[in-house]
């Protein structure tokens, strides 16, 4: 059991100890399914407080050699499919947190040097007899435990577009952080070594910047989230059932809370409903957890129409974009659909994919969106009709 390399079950326990607890364990049923296939490479990207740290969480203790989980998962879903014993516990799992990372490589141009130092001393501990002393790069270990044991590996990433988003201005880390995931996940070596990945963050991945190295990735995104759906928020029937447990109007909690359209399932947003149903007040609860400095910046491009759909979305109207142009990143912003489109990824809009529109799903960001850009579109000048769902 070590830090990075066949972690424990801890983190995934607090998320089971906690009063509000709802089982997104099936979506192990898929990753057991897809692994050692042509789509164990995933890639799944949600906003902020949506659950990615937990799946991840979720992952690492079920996968893990470091521990024994079968308490954690006899009596949720997961439990209930034919493969549950098979992979429970049995595999040699790289849990890495790239955020966590940073911080404790004390800069971001340090963080690639500490993940390849820190995660290559632990496998050297746990299999000396494959890995020389000589070797310094987390690929090239994996590569030398498998040539010589045939173990492959689960390779799990928590917030894996830190780099991409908070050094977006620096060209330098990008490109060695880019680099180290090209040579990890290169098209053809890594089959040999890997079982699964799994990455998770706020983004995408950038279709210039990173496409040629994680190209054959299966990507799951608010713009298509495909089977991942459910397991990306909190289902309209997963909510009305804890809105029954803590007596909460399910009509008022949908029109604060609901609205995200996820490949045409209606879901909510986690933080936001775990806070409504333990304190009872409807406020702005998930938006308090982030900051809308980025988001004025972004509305305050001067791009033809930006300021009138923001206005039009506000009113409660849809409006039609075009996502395809979108290079996923926070610097590659051409035109008012790019941003439109970055803004449903971080979970400030949502997309309808059968109108193609973007729209304010819920009155919590309507109320922050009002509260934090009317200067800036003057707002006030303007005649906010009353949203659909408000109706």
């Amino acid at each position: 059991m070590g830090r990075f390399v066949n972690p424990d079950n801890s983190a995934f326990q607090v998320a089971l100890n906690s009063d509000i607890y709802v089982d997104k364990t099936e979506l192990l049923a898929y990753t057991n399914k897809v692994m050692n296939t042509n789509h164990a490479l995933i890639c799944n990207s949600r906003p902020r407080r949506f659950g990615k740290s937990i799946t991840a969480n979720m992952l690492s203790a079920y996968y893990s050699k470091g521990c024994n989980s079968a308490d954690m998962f006899d009596d949720l879903e997961i439990s209930k499919t034919a493969d549950y014993k098979k992979h429970l516990n049995q595999y040699d799992v790289i849990h890495l947190d790239i955020q966590w990372c940073s911080m404790d490589a004390e800069l971001p141009k340090q963080t690639v040097a500490y993940i390849n130092a820190n995660v290559t001393s632990e496998l050297k501990k746990i299999y000396p007899q494959y890995v020389p002393n000589s070797v310094t790069n987390v690929r090239e270990a994996m590569s030398y435990i498998n040539r010589y044991s045939g173990k492959k590996f689960i390779i799990i990433i928590d917030k894996w577009d830190v780099l991409i988003r908070d050094e977006s201005y620096d060209t330098t880390v990008q490109n060695e952080y880019i680099n180290f995931l090209r040579e990890i996940f290169n098209e053809n070596e890594p089959s040999q070594f890997l079982h699964l990945v799994f990455m998770t963050g706020i983004l995408p991945i950038p279709k210039i910047k990173m496409r040629s190295a994680l190209n054959h990735f299966d990507e799951f995104t608010m713009l298509s989230a495909k089977i991942f759906a459910p397991y990306m928020g909190f289902t309209e029937e997963e909510v009305r059932k804890l809105c029954i447990r803590y007596n909460r109007d399910f009509s008022e909690v949908k029109r604060w809370y609901g609205g995200y359209l996820l490949s045409g399932m209606k879901i909510y947003n986690p933080k936001a409903i775990v806070s409504i149903m333990t304190w009872g007040d409807f406020q702005s609860y998930w938006s308090q957890t982030g900051t809308y400095k980025s988001i004025v910046l972004l509305i305050n491009m001067n791009f033809d129409g930006l300021n009138t759909a923001v206005i039009d979305m506000i009113a409660g109207s849809p409006v039609r974009i075009t996502p395809e142009t979108c290079q996923n990143d926070m610097l590659s912003l051409k035109n008012k659909d790019d941003v439109l489109t970055l803004l449903i990824h971080l979970g400030y809009l949502t997309y309808n994919s059968l109108s193609k529109t973007a729209l304010v799903p819920n009155e919590d960001i309507r109320q922050e969106l009002i509260d934090t850009v009317e200067d800036t579109l003057k707002l006030s000048d303007c005649n906010l009709l009353k949203p659909d769902y408000m109706s």
